[in-house]
């Protein structure tokens, strides 16, 4: 089950149901099974204050992810900052609902196992993001 939960921001997140679809399908393409997901939607400073207790890191991010997966069931936690979200579409000149989305589909495809420390597994990452970016639109 894919849920929503809203910390420290004002921000309206529309179309849920579709998003989890699609989250669903991309799980399926991968062969995996959606498990329990929390996607957090927050604002700078609060994930920062996550990123500071749990992962020692002193600095903004736009998503941290925690893996929670067993086998091929997939589960974990999704901490997107809706601030530095607009940021990086402004900053990449591209439309906020868009970045939002490759955002979220990033932090499943860390669930998935892809990684994005070094410049091969960047592009692979990058290519997965716009594949199921491309297919939103199909759920």
């Amino acid at each position: 089950m894919i849920s929503y939960y809203f910390e420290d921001t004002d921000f309206i997140f529309r179309g849920k149901a579709k998003n989890s679809k699609w989250l669903r399908l991309v799980a399926e393409s991968e062969i995996r099974k959606i498990g329990d997901i929390s996607i957090i939607f927050c604002s700078d400073n609060y994930i920062l204050d996550v990123n500071q207790q749990y992962l020692q890191h002193d600095y903004f991010t736009d998503i941290i992810t925690f893996d929670y997966c067993e086998g091929d069931r997939l589960s974990g936690d999704l901490f997107i900052s809706v601030d530095s979200v607009r940021e990086n579409a402004q900053e990449y000149g591209t439309e906020f609902k868009e970045e939002l989305n490759r955002v979220i589909v990033h932090g499943i495809l860390h669930l998935i196992g892809y990684d994005d420390h070094n410049d091969k597994d960047i592009a692979m990452m990058r290519k997965k993001e716009n594949y199921y970016l491309s297919l939103r639109e199909l759920v």
